[in-house]
């Protein structure tokens, strides 16, 4: 029988439905891997293009008695969401691809400093969309190809933010998938009671992850190697 989820409230529902959406829209075949326990689930899955792992986490209302981790089509658990009912249904396991194998560590996640803060990373991407497109418009005819405009992506993309290593690609993802917007009342404080940090860049080993409450969007440092654990998932 398939594993039945209780969400926290209707909000949980909506904001997985979409993630889940917008993973579906750059790739109709789109798999992601499923990891809880407790009373929280989490949700992996890997945009196209953006070379990133993106990470939803998800509150539930009826703890999950039984460990689940499975991969499964992205658009059947899309169909399964009841945002009325806060409720889905897992469906079947699917062949994930490569990536579902190779998970951020399970811990040791420390904060870096240099990040600017969330008005500062939307403008930033704004400058970025601006120049890609400039850059785009005076290209001579002959030369508008997809090598090039890919090749004029890489360089914008590949630029690092603020003070930090990490490529504007990621906040770029964390853009795109609805990640980097304004916090609503709804979203959980910490366990101190404090609200959470917008957006916080922290680091483990090879990984770097870009988190906000909204989700987290990480990647592996340019040229790093060695083996990763599976991500412990818990309540923002």
């Amino acid at each position: 029988m398939s594993a039945q989820l209780r969400f926290a409230d209707s909000g949980e529902a909506a904001d997985l439905a979409a993630f889940l959406g917008r993973l579906v829209h750059y790739d109709r075949a789109a798999a992601v891997r499923l990891q809880g326990g407790g009373g929280a689930l989490g949700v992996f899955g890997r945009p196209p293009s953006f070379e990133v792992l993106a990470i939803r986490t998800v509150r539930l209302a009826v703890p999950l008695t039984t460990p689940l981790d499975v991969t499964v089509s992205a658009g059947e658990l899309l169909e399964s969401v009841d945002e009325a009912s806060a409720g889905a249904t897992v469906p079947g396991p699917v062949t994930g691809p490569p990536w579902t194998g190779v998970l951020p560590p399970r811990g040791g996640w420390q904060q870096l400093p240099g990040l600017p803060g969330p008005e500062a990373i939307t403008q930033a991407l704004a400058a970025s969309v601006a120049e890609f497109r400039a850059r785009d418009e005076a290209l001579p005819a002959q030369h508008r190809t997809r090598s090039e405009r890919d090749r004029i992506g890489r360089e914008i993309w590949s630029r690092t933010l603020g003070d930090t290593e990490l490529p504007l690609r990621v906040a770029h993802a964390a853009q795109s998938l609805g990640f980097l917007r304004p916090v609503r009342a709804t979203v959980p404080a910490t366990a101190s009671g404090a609200a959470p940090d917008p957006v916080a860049l922290l680091a483990s080993g090879s990984w770097l992850r870009l988190r906000t409450p909204y989700g987290s969007v990480a990647t592996r440092r340019p040229g790093a190697t060695g083996g990763l654990g599976a991500f412990r998932v818990s309540p923002v």
